[in-house]
């Protein structure tokens, strides 16, 4: 009786051995846990976390760099991303593919052949079909997504326009956000034009009520007329 309870706790043990190797085993291949090396110059964080240089970033993290600052994240056979000051991006990536959600600022990827890449703005969406090695800018700036490619193609996606963007290339996408202008600069006059006009003309007629008042006292070198208003 001794010997079967041992038997079948002895089995159990087995059992329960196999199922968590294998499930380390599935666990260590899905995508999702892959993960890259981090670099960072000046203030940088990682889902909200100060990161500092040689730190491990996992798929789906939020990025942000601040100013006078960038990242790079190395991602092995992936590729790799250089982010430049005050962008702010969240970055997935699987085995042979990688992903982003880009609110603002600049990010310069780089992939071999094999790899895909989509990066979302707000104004469209940047995709590489992996069919080749392809380096591109991507930025985001006053609302206009903007592309170049340094190598190979990229295309720019805004609704139902799709623009291809080939070495040597850049496409934008997105209205933009236009800057209000005062009433001042609307007529061609600046603020600081307008101060010199004010004061000059101040001036004027300070020193004709002056000379109204002190006539007696003007000397030019002739004859002093002063008209009087007519009563």
């Amino acid at each position: 009786m001794i010997n079967k309870t041992w038997s079948r706790k002895l089995v159990a043990m087995f059992v329960a051995a196999a199922v968590l190797s294998v499930y380390s085993m599935l666990t260590l291949a899905t995508p999702g846990a892959r993960s890259g090396e981090l670099s960072v110059s000046g203030d940088v964080t990682v889902n909200g976390q100060k990161a500092i240089s040689g730190g491990t970033i996992f798929s789906d993290s939020v990025i942000v760099t601040a100013k006078s600052s960038n990242a790079v994240v190395s991602l092995g056979k992936l590729g790799r991303i250089e982010l430049s000051a005050n962008t702010d991006l969240r970055l997935s990536f699987a085995d042979k593919s990688i992903s982003g959600l880009m609110d603002s600022g600049l990010a310069h990827v780089s992939t071999p052949a094999g790899v895909t890449v989509n990066i979302t703005t707000k104004d469209g969406f940047v995709t590489v079909d992996g069919s080749q090695p392809t380096t591109f800018t991507a930025s985001v700036e006053n609302g206009i997504t903007i592309v170049t490619t340094q190598s190979g193609l990229a295309e720019l996606r805004s609704g139902a326009k799709v623009t291809k963007v080939a070495a040597g290339e850049t496409g934008t996408a997105g209205t933009g956000t236009p800057q209000a202008k005062t009433d001042d600069e609307e007529h061609g006059i600046h603020g600081s034009a307008l101060a010199a006009l004010l004061l000059a003309t101040g001036g004027a007629v300070a020193a004709i009520i002056w000379a109204i008042h002190h006539n007696d006292k003007l000397n030019f070198g002739g004859t002093v007329v002063v008209v009087s208003p007519t009563k």
